[in-house]
Formats: C-alpha cells, sequence, structure tokens
C-alpha cells in the first residue's frame, strides 16, 4: 500500500545533536540493527559516538554525514516494521537525499555510510580550513540575494553566491569567508532582517566545492545505483529521476550545486502531497515547510511517540 498523498523527507547536516533517538533505539530492535550495520561498515562504534559525543567530534562533517544517515534509514527501518506504509514521494536535504535513496532502494545502505563518510572528507578537505563560510539571510527575496552576491563577487575579493533555497524568506549563502562577509553586510543594508554566519567548516554547495564533486565522482564511479521503488525528489532540479547513471550524475553535481529545498516541497504538494514525515532527528525540515506551504501537515518519527502518533495520523 502506498500513502498517495504522503511524502517522507530526510534531513541534512544541522540537525545531529549528542543522545539523539536514545529512546528510538530503545523501543526498535530496527534502530539498534542499523547502527550495528553502520558500525561494521565504518569500523567505529557509531552509537557510542552518538550517545556520548562529544558534540564537537559529531560537528565534523565526515562524521555527521554517516551519522545522520545512518539515523534517518534506522527510523525508516523502524517505520516499516512497525507497518508504516510506503509514501509516494521521498526527499532529503543536501546529505538527506542519500538517505533517500537508501529508503528507495537505489543505494545499499552499506555502500552510502561509506561513500557519505568520504563525501564529508572531500567537502572538507577542498577548501583550506578558515577560507570558507556561509552565513544565513532572512528576511530578503531570493533574486536581492542574488544579484548583490553577483555583485560581490564580481567585485574580485572572492566568491559568494545563494547556495540553499531552504523557504521563502530564508536562503543560505557561501564562498570565500570576506566576500560572506561582504555580501552580508551588504544583504542587510538592502533590507534583510539577519545575515547569520553559520557554524560550518567549508563553503558546501558553491563552485569552491567541484574539486570534491570530481572525487565523489570517482568513487561513485564502483558503486551499484538502482532505479529507486520511490521516487526521490532531487535537490538540483526538484524533480524524480529514474535512470540510475542520472542518479550518479545528480549526486556529484550536487555537491556544488544550489538546494533547491523550496523547489522540492513545492512539487510534493503540486503532487496531491499534504502529509510530510520528517525522518530523522529534529524538525529543522517541517519548519522550513510549514513556510514554503502552509497547508502541509508534518510529523516527525524522532520519538517512539512520534511514530505511533504518525501510524495512527496516516492510517
Amino acid at each position: 500500500m502506498t500513502l498517495s498523498h504522503c511524502a517522507f523527507v530526510f534531513p541534512g547536516q544541522g540537525s545531529q545533536k549528542v543522545g539523539m533517538l536514545a529512546g528510538a533505539h530503545a523501543a526498535f530492535p530496527a534502530v539498534r540493527e542499523t547502527f550495528d550495520e553502520a558500525s561494521a561498515a565504518l569500523g567505529m562504534d557509531v552509537w557510542s559516538l552518538v550517545q556520548e559525543g562529544p558534540q564537537e567530534a559529531l560537528n565534523l562533517t565526515a562524521t555527521t554525514q554517516p551519522i545522520l544517515l545512518t539515523a534517518s534509514v534506522a527510523l525508516w527501518r523502524a517505520w516499516r516494521a512497525a507497518g508504516g506504509a510506503e509514501p509516494a514521494l521521498l526527499a532529503g536535504h543536501s546529505l538527506g537525499e542519500f538517505s533517500a535513496l537508501v529508503c528507495a532502494g537505489s543505494l545499499a545502505f552499506d555502500d552510502a555510510v561509506r561513500l557519505v563518510r568520504q563525501r564529508g572528507e572531500f567537502m572538507q578537505t577542498a577548501v583550506p580550513l578558515g577560507e570558507g563560510g556561509m552565513a544565513a539571510i532572512i528576511g530578503l527575496d531570493d533574486e536581492s540575494i542574488d544579484r548583490i552576491c553577483g555583485e560581490v563577487s564580481a567585485a574580485g575579493d572572492g566568491e559568494v553566491a545563494a547556495v540553499n533555497f531552504n523557504s521563502p524568506g530564508q536562503v543560505v549563502i557561501a564562498g570565500h569567508a570576506a566576500a560572506v562577509e561582504q555580501a552580508s553586510a551588504a544583504l542587510k543594508a538592502a533590507g534583510a532582517k539577519r545575515a547569520m554566519p553559520l557554524p560550518v567548516s567549508a563553503p558546501f554547495h558553491t563552485s569552491l566545492m567541484r574539486p570534491a564533486g570530481e572525487r565523489l565522482a570517482e568513487v561513485l564511479a564502483s558503486i551499484a545505483i538502482q532505479a529507486p521503488a520511490i521516487p526521490v525528489v532531487h535537490n538540483v532540479h526538484a524533480r524524480p529521476e529514474s535512470d540510475p547513471e542520472r542518479i550518479r550524475s545528480l549526486l556529484v553535481e550536487q555537491i556544488y550545486s544550489p538546494v533547491q529545498w523550496t523547489a522540492c516541497v513545492a512539487y510534493m504538494a503540486a503532487q496531491g502531497v499534504t502529509q510530510v514525515v520528517e525522518c530523522g532527528p529534529g524538525k529543522v525540515l517541517s519548519g522550513l515547510n510549514k513556510r514554503i506551504d502552509g497547508a502541509l501537515q508534518s510529523h516527525s518519527l524522532e520519538e517512539p511517540t512520534g511514530l505511533a502518533d504518525t501510524l495512527a495520523a496516516l492510517a
């Protein structure tokens, strides 16, 4: 059975925290088994790191990515084991797209968990520490942000661009640290309510990530990708793809292309989706989705009670 009005969405970096999924781990064998699988694939005790931290270790890109993928897949498996039906569509924010592809049967979990650790390493090392930056811009339209970033980049103090279109009025910019700082000041002068530097170690989803994309392409070449059993809406162009080779190339492009999250959610709503389940730690995407389309109903699987409530709500 498919829930024709339902989509599952998978969070990206920023949703990790020490102690996450403790209740789900205690309640659901599928969660315990998934973390054990990840530990075997990575050669480290993933569950201990998630529960004991420190947070600084969880925040390292090469650690964050496999941990969040594991958490999301674990909750998906717990949902299916509890009798939860398949949704009509899947989508993930940045790293979350890999979680979506695992849950769609397109990527094998053990392949994906190793792949995203490498993806994190490639992204981390593409730009030397301290040379890149990101900032969240609140309360300004997309067109003004694109224009001002273009003007700052053209002035020659480095490159900056809009990279995450998260919801109307919330866009993340990234690039060379000095250019991000200049653009932030110019965007505030143009009417942005806030320009908040983000605690990240690299300018994700910019053209500065192309070296990471090239390295990821080499690794992806040897990984099996199947046609997804559930359509996955991709960040790069906000549409599903069924061709494995096209999916392979989109996973590479995604590293240095903007995340079109607003367009992804709008696409799902246009397909008749009214219920969206956040399958992973935190409720970041639920907040964004509400701002994109106020008619969408959000659900979370992070806590055991959330899973039971969502099963009841969607029955």
